[in-house]
């Protein structure tokens, strides 16, 4: 018997989905104040780039734990933690002081850790026949909380401050969390094998799992690098914070587009090389375009956001597409999620220590753009017709 069994499908989705809005807007969404935070405390490029890498930290040091979290109070009542401590974060992170970014920064991304871990299992266990078309309106919700999330933080600093700003977004994993409340009756746990699977080292050892892996980390790093400077290149490039704010928006909602018409192809082809490759290159062209031509970067922005997303929801993809059984997704996946978000959390500190180093973002956009031809050659790789030994 699972969560089912108490409440209709409807709202277990609704909650499922409330979570999803939190996982990515609620410290994304600090990008487009990086400036005005820096300002307020004289912090560089680097340090003020630390408020979003401080919870890709957190990622990566907190999800292999998170399902042992599970097995030791259940699937929901973990979830429900989790959503706690996101507002628990987000309070901490808007009450004024250095200290209290920091502190609240990692507990908000302690929390996604364990939701964007867990999620996935609750998916598997309580529809194990629509997990492609919920993955879809998973990712598609991420795209578009996110996007709202960057669009009011400008507004809602000049009009209140960047603290009041950043504190509305605790409306989200509230609302989650009050959504999610009838779900805690329930005390279960994932699927056996996949918990024991989060452990096992056997996919070290592939070099396909590694493409899979990197494709993923380098993806990653390229998008946190790019949506925690993306408001302060285009303001450089004269753009005023408002529509840096709008931009970086619409950036977030384009990450989710992809999910609309990438699903149904992936199921049909049986070798993804041709669009992996693809996404990685429009992710070039785009940021060759903003630096060449920022006059057009409502074109650029939402390019770059279609084409990181389409490769973000293809690598999520290839872990299920690359491995035989249950037990060895979960490998394939806990290890991309380590690499990966250790990868992601490089990406907003040494784009920012390179920007104060040189005092310019090309160079930023520049290394970007190479690590967007590397993914070329690990798009080619992970993309085969082709599953782990």
């Amino acid at each position: 018997m699972t969560s089912r069994s108490f409440l209709h499908p409807f709202w277990v989705v609704a909650g499922v989905l409330l979570v999803a809005s939190t996982l990515r807007g609620t410290f994304t969404g600090a990008g487009p104040l990086l400036g005005d935070i820096g300002q307020a405390f004289g912090l560089g490029a680097s340090q003020a780039g630390f408020l979003i890498t401080l919870p890709l930290l957190a990622f990566f040091v907190v999800s292999p734990f998170a399902a042992r979290l599970a097995r030791a109070v259940g699937l929901e009542r973990a979830i429900f933690l989790a959503l706690v401590a996101m507002i628990a974060g987000v309070a901490i992170r808007s009450a004024g002081p250095l200290w209290a970014l920091y502190l609240g920064s990692m507990t908000l991304g302690a929390g996604i850790a364990v939701g964007n871990t867990l999620l996935p299992s609750l998916l598997k266990r309580d529809f194990p026949d629509q997990i492609t078309r919920l993955t879809t309106l998973y990712a598609i919700t991420m795209g578009v909380a996110s996007a709202g999330a960057s669009a009011v933080m400008v507004p809602l600093a000049q009009a209140f401050d960047w603290r009041l700003a950043l504190a509305a977004l605790i409306a989200l994993p509230t609302a989650a969390a009050l959504v999610w409340v009838p779900q805690l009756r329930r005390r279960s746990t994932p699927a056996s094998k996949a918990a024991a699977g989060v452990s096992g080292v056997s996919v070290w050892r592939s070099g396909l799992a590694w493409q899979v892996t990197l494709f993923f980390g380098v993806n990653s790093f390229v998008y946190y690098a790019v949506a925690a400077w993306l408001p302060s290149i285009l303001t450089s490039a004269g753009a005023s914070p408002e529509t840096a704010g709008g931009l970086h928006g619409v950036m977030q909602l384009a990450t989710a587009a992809p999910g609309l018409v990438l699903a149904p192809l992936v199921r049909r082809m049986k070798d993804q090389r041709a669009l992996a490759a693809g996404f990685a290159l429009l992710g070039l062209a785009s940021l060759t375009g903003l630096y060449a031509a920022p006059a057009l970067a409502m074109i650029w922005v939402a390019l770059f956001g279609f084409a990181i997303g389409g490769a973000f929801i293809l690598a999520l993809a290839f872990i299920g597409l690359r491995t035989h059984s249950a037990e060895q997704t979960a490998q394939l996946s806990g290890m991309t999620q380590s690499v990966g978000y250790l990868l992601s959390a490089c990406g907003p500190i040494a784009i920012g220590a390179l920007h104060d180093a040189v005092g310019s973002w090309a160079p930023a956009l520049a290394v970007c753009g190479a690590l967007c031809i590397l993914m070329v050659g690990l798009g080619l790789g992970a993309g085969r017709d082709r599953q782990l030994a």
